[in-house]
């Protein structure tokens, strides 16, 4: 059987289902006709994690895996993994409304999407956990650090994403306001593509590892609590390796790199999007001051282009941006979301041309459960970053959120996706929130960007969950799960009676088709806005039929 034959069929029984369960069947009744889906890999020789994606039966989901994942359950957590309605994934073609209007199971329905104004939300009164403690739920955004505390001083918002290093003493100073101080798990980097000119030379490359002060662009622009990076990991992300640190700063050996190279009068492009972020607070100011210490040190011209948050995304992700700014924070506490995310042997191409003295011991770690044997893979992953020079990492930046006194349950994750329905005002039925910048998109399985994350994490829900202000995986929509002893067998059990926003029911062949949309390229429902799906693509190694397109 073809696999489009195969996709019919599956399409047209998921519709049956659900509709029948809308037209208001009782559970004992839908238990009855419900049919499992299970989709699988002819083998494993594609490359990706997933051999089989199935349902046992109506609450029951399983996951086989081709190789060992001890890391399974913090991805399951992960927003980007967010758990649909197999009929709405239907209804929309994978793409529409799914970006612009989602349906999820979260305390919080979105409401109204005005774009370049404002996101509002509204309490899910059917939610399956403890209810929204604010009626309504409004997202705004502004992107200069200055502006988001007026507005907080001035009462307009409710609390406000990364306040300007400049202003933490004036916060903390403010009875009427609170500083929440945000762990610092995230790094800020310049990025290279080792594809383009002159960028795909190792010797421009280590001199301009060598010709930039990082240590000067923490001191200028980062709050107190900033670190300079010796490596991409943070220090407080397992993965993270002491032995190894980074090219010290010497502009005289650098420059002299390049003259004995044969580059002289070298110009080119730097870009950056204007957000502020916690890995980079300030980037119009460092990216000026990267421009400069290039000219003063290794007399390089570099031009600034400052691009739009999404169109920049976009290019980074499809490989298209040559030098540019850019970061990370943890989605969750493990070198996985840092090494194999950046530079494992998956579809992230931002850096251009992998390395297999990088992607070897990352792909091995990665399927290791014991954390000594782990590090010493890391070890070696983390010398042949350096000596491959992807990237710098510059600096790992502390942050916050501040929030007027009056607002209880507040909190900064070290995640960034604080939980807004634990959130309120006595006597105030509304609660605003002013972040960097405007969502992209809110079908979170094609998103990478913390702003859009944050918007989503109130609407939709994955697998599993994290706790609210911290790192550890807790119970979601799966009430429990366990595995076999080599990590390659996953099994969810989901709780029963969850509603989805439209008042349908979850079940476990939604988990299936959520998953199997993302995993399988040439599926009709892989779609999303752009269809690059990034997150699944690197950190579950790879799709299906990868390059073909979806299926008519």
């Amino acid at each position: 059987m073809s696999k489009r034959i195969r996709y019919a069929g599956l399409a047209f029984l998921i519709v049956a289902v659900l509709t029948v369960s809308l037209a208001g069947m009782s559970g004992s009744s839908l238990a009855q006709d419900f049919q499992p889906l299970s989709f699988s890999a002819e083998n494993c020789d594609y490359g990706g994690e997933f051999q089989t994606i199935e349902s046992l039966d109506e609450f029951t989901v399983k996951f086989t895996l081709c190789y060992p994942d001890p890391g399974f359950p913090s991805k399951a957590a992960f927003s980007a993994f967010p758990i649909n309605t197999a009929e709405y994934l239907e209804q929309t073609g994978g793409g529409g409304d799914l970006v612009d209007s989602p349906i999820g199971t979260g305390p919080y329905v979105l409401e109204e999407w005005q774009r370049g104004d404002s996101v509002t939300f509204r309490r899910f009164e059917n939610y399956w956990g403890e209810p929204a403690k604010t009626d309504t739920l409004v997202f705004r955004w502004n992107s200069e650090g200055a502006a988001r505390l007026t507005e907080l001083q001035a009462g307009t918002v409710d609390g406000i994403d990364n306040p300007s290093p400049d202003d933490f003493d004036t916060i903390r100073g403010d009875e009427n306001l609170v500083l929440y101080d945000r762990p610092s798990t995230n790094v800020f980097y310049i990025g290279f593509n080792n594809t383009m000119p002159p960028f795909d030379d190792p010797i421009v490359r280590e001199a301009l590892a060598m010709g930039i002060d990082r240590q000067r662009i923490v001191d200028n622009f980062y709050p107190a609590g900033s670190i300079v990076a010796t490596q991409f990991m943070p220090p407080s992300i397992f993965g993270y390796t002491p032995e190894v640190t980074w090219y010290d700063f010497d502009p005289e050996a650098a420059r002299q790199m390049l003259a004995d190279a044969g580059y002289e009068n070298l110009e080119f492009d730097l870009y950056y999007r204007d957000v502020f972020r916690s890995y980079l607070p300030e980037p119009g100011r460092v990216a000026e001051d990267i421009q400069a210490q290039l000219a003063e040190n290794l007399g390089i011209t570099v031009n600034i282009t400052v691009m739009e948050s999404g169109a920049f995304i976009d290019a980074s992700n499809a490989g298209e941006l040559p030098f540019y700014l850019l970061g990370w924070g943890a989605d969750y506490p493990d070198a996985t979301n840092f090494l194999d995310f950046h530079f494992g042997d998956n579809v992230n191409v931002q850096f251009g041309e992998k390395f297999s003295d990088i992607t070897g011991p990352l792909s091995q770690a990665a399927q290791i459960a014991d954390p000594a044997e782990r590090l010493a893979l890391y070890v070696q992953a983390n010398q042949a970053i350096k000596d491959n020079i992807p990237m710098i990492p510059v600096a790992h930046g502390a942050s916050a959120t501040a929030f007027k006194a009056s607002v209880s349950g507040a909190h900064a994750s070290p995640l960034g996706n604080e939980y807004f329905a634990v959130m309120e005002i006595p006597e105030q039925d509304t609660l605003v929130w002013m972040q960097n910048a405007e969502p992209i998109g809110l079908y979170c399985a094609d998103e990478t960007d913390g702003e859009s994350l944050r918007a989503c994490e109130q609407i939709q829900e994955p697998l599993l969950a994290y706790e609210v202000g911290g790192t550890a995986v807790i119970p979601g929509l799966a009430e429990s799960y366990e595995s076999n002893e080599d990590a390659t067998e996953w099994t969810f059990t989901l709780r029963q009676g969850v509603q989805f926003h439209d008042g349908s029911t979850l079940d476990a062949n939604d988990v299936v088709m959520s998953y199997v949309v993302l995993w399988d390229a040439s599926h009709p429902l892989h779609v999303g806005r752009v269809g690059d799906f990034y997150y699944f693509g690197t950190l579950f190694g790879g799709f299906l039929n990868a390059g073909a397109a979806p299926a008519e």
